[in-house]
């Protein structure tokens, strides 16, 4: 059975990203799974104008089915959160970026972020997301070890697993390598070696069947 699992990656650093390494040792020994990738460099996720504002607030919020001549404004927004909506499981890979993530992830997230798609108000008034069942695996690296003293200089772990478990996923996996610009060689190894090991503890739990 293949595990429908959808890979959004944003590498600026393209083959010397130390992210990107995490990315490839998952993608080279993941099995059983039917792989979807986004990468957000070459599909930039849409921002948020005052016309695509509009759309979603008239369509997501007010159950109005806008103008076909104005679906357009939110249709990449549209097509992020399908793709969402039909993963089991989602591989968000990113680098930290000024400690927090990438805009073009924050981006990613306010397109899939959908009322009435990814999440809703229950009939008590509640928040609830529409995404049970599904499994998040976030990979990252990071300049500074921020561990300890420093691991509240760690602002995109909280605001990513915030989103995910907003959206109603059943378990979010954070695996990081710190360390990238601060740590020696060997320690640096170190760091991409122990998050490989975890990522292949994830791979034997979640596809191995």
């Amino acid at each position: 059975m293949s595990i429908n699992t959808l890979v959004v990656s944003y590498l600026p650093g393209g083959k010397a990203s130390n992210t990107k390494k995490l990315l490839d040792y998952f993608l080279e020994n993941v099995k059983n799974a039917g792989i979807e990738t986004l990468d957000l460099i070459k599909t930039v996720p849409d921002f948020f104008t005052p016309a695509s504002l509009a759309v979603y607030y008239e369509r997501n919020y007010g159950g109005r089915k806008p103008d076909p001549s104005r679906e357009g404004f939110i249709k990449k927004m549209d097509n992020m959160t399908r793709q969402l909506q039909s993963a089991e499981v989602a591989v968000l890979v990113y680098p930290m970026h000024n400690f927090s993530i990438p805009a073009a992830v924050k981006a990613w997230f306010d397109s899939v972020m959908q009322k009435g798609q990814t999440w809703d108000v229950s009939s008590k008034g509640g928040f609830l997301g529409k995404l049970s069942g599904k499994k998040a695996l976030v990979l990252s690296t990071s300049g500074g070890v921020y561990e300890g003293d420093t691991a509240s200089y760690d602002l995109a772990t909280p605001v990513v697993r915030t989103e995910f478990l907003f959206m109603g996923f059943s378990e979010v996996e954070f695996i990081s390598a710190g360390g990238m610009n601060s740590l020696p060689e060997n320690k640096k190894k170190e760091s991409l070696d122990h998050a490989r090991k975890k990522i292949g503890e994830i791979i034997a739990k979640w596809y191995e069947i």
